[in-house]
């Protein structure tokens, strides 16, 4: 049966060309293409929001802009009633999308990126533990025994859309291997972060509502086994998840990143099915299928080859690529302009707890992404990239080290409200020199290389 003209693989009949070559390599690197877009441009707009935050919070709008993050906002039904402060609706609320998409990018990652291969992951995975764990040492060293030990968590965290942001400024002279290294860095480190975040900032939990949402997750699961393709009905489930999470006392968003690692990943429809339901359609319009004998009912064909088209693509890429836009350009620079906003003293600036996070995030980040990287190298665990050196690497752990995010997220669950001030303001401040030296090593040890391999100075 001849494929027409215009379908997939209709001009190569006999075996794959180099254009058809580059077709099947594309599905490959589109997800790491569609990833470094958005978080840059989505760093740029984060940066803005944050020096918005920054501006407003030490003007003589200070006052109200404290006081509108504190405003009172939710829903009665029936004898049901959730009020909540309008910042705590935009850390527990919106950014458990912003989580869910983390889950969705983990998935991913471990299905068909660089997770999936053991021996890919090796340095990455040496690296974040590296940089989690050396931070937390020093941010607990120079706090001590103080009120904000609480808050070894804070330097742990590496913000990807602002690490990608400055990446993009070398332009090509930064290897393929260090981006593809830090991505996926990132990844580890935000998979480490939740478990902190689930484990270490949890209290007074509630068996009975814990029990409630697991038992929701394997609703969810029994759904997706059963085939339902309702997306409304995983909506409700959802909702039933993050507020069970809510009343248990475990932080809701981990309810996001545990239901971003339910969603399949893998597509309802082949290509192949989508291509073969085309030719039929094709056949059937012109008559050349003998078994049908019918009038064609071309409504319920264009619906059928919609649905189909739309099935050929995975839940999970779907998501992901409709949240990422409201994530990026939504979600994250509204937590920005409500956490951000700090009044800069002296005092704050000089606290123990601002130190420790600066210290954790400018010589922790660095010393443990390389210290680790260096051992796992040396056990021939692993090895480095391609154009990468132990300089590129220090400069790279430096640039590791602009947590923001993550960071003045942990900051609000792990500091109560006298030592929050200091806690952000070393964030700020860490992650501001960290991107200043991190990015100052990388001009300094990668030569522009006008569209060719990067060359680096040994």
């Amino acid at each position: 049966m001849k494929i027409p003209e215009w379908l997939p693989d209709a001009h190569h009949p006999t075996g794959p060309t180099q254009e058809s070559r580059q077709t099947l390599i594309e599905p490959w690197l589109r997800p790491v293409d569609r990833f470094l877009h958005n978080k840059t441009s989505g760093g740029m707009v984060l940066l803005a929001c944050t020096l918005l935050a920054l501006i407003v919070a030490n003007s003589p709008w200070s006052e109200w802009y404290a006081q509108l993050w504190q405003t009172r906002v939710g829903f009665t039904v029936g004898r049901f009633e959730l009020y909540k402060p309008l910042l705590l609706w935009i850390n527990d609320g919106l950014m458990t999308l912003f989580f869910f998409v983390v889950g969705l990018e983990i998935k991913r990652e471990i299905v068909f990126g660089e997770l999936r291969d053991p021996r890919k992951v090796a340095l990455p995975a040496a690296a974040a533990l590296g940089g989690m764990i050396v931070p937390a040492a020093v941010y607990y060293f120079v706090e001590g025994g103080g009120p904000g030990v609480k808050g070894w968590g804070i330097p742990m965290a590496t913000d990807i859309a602002f690490v990608v942001g400055f990446l993009t400024l070398l332009g090509n002279r930064v290897p393929f291997g260090l981006k593809i290294l830090l991505l996926t860095l990132a990844i580890v480190d935000d998979i480490g972060a939740i478990l902190i975040i689930a484990v270490a900032y949890t209290s007074n939990t509630s068996l009975l509502f814990l029990g409630i949402s697991i038992a929701s997750f394997g609703v969810i699961y029994l759904f997706r086994w059963i085939g339902v393709r309702l997306v409304p009905a995983y909506v409700v489930l959802g909702a039933g998840v993050w507020l069970a999470f809510l009343k248990s006392g475990v932080h809701p968003t981990v309810a996001g990143v545990v239901l971003g690692l339910l969603t399949p990943a893998a597509s309802w429809f082949t290509r192949r099915s989508l291509v073969n339901l085309a030719e039929g359609v094709v056949l059937l319009k012109l008559g050349q299928d003998p078994q049908h004998d019918h009038p064609v009912d071309h409504e319920e064909l264009v619906q059928l080859m919609t649905t189909t088209a739309r099935e050929t693509v995975s839940p999970l890429d779907r998501l992901e690529t409709a949240l990422h836009p409201w994530v990026a350009f939504g979600i994250m620079p509204i937590f920005a302009l409500a956490n951000a906003g700090v009044k800069i003293e002296l005092a704050a600036v000089t606290d123990s707890v601002a130190l420790a996070v600066a210290a954790g995030l400018i010589l922790g980040k660095p010393l443990g992404i390389v210290a680790f990287s260096w051992i796992a190298v040396k056990l021939g665990l692993a090895r480095l990239p391609s154009g990468v050196n132990w300089k590129i690497l220090l400069g790279a752990g430096c640039l590791a080290g602009i947590g923001f995010t993550m960071s003045l997220f942990i900051a609000g669950l792990a500091l109560d409200a006298e030592q929050l001030s200091a806690g952000k303001i070393g964030t700020l401040l860490g992650s501001a020199v960290s991107a200043i030296f991190g990015l100052g090593l990388l001009l300094y040890f990668l030569r522009p290389s006008d569209g060719r391999p990067a060359e680096v100075i040994a």
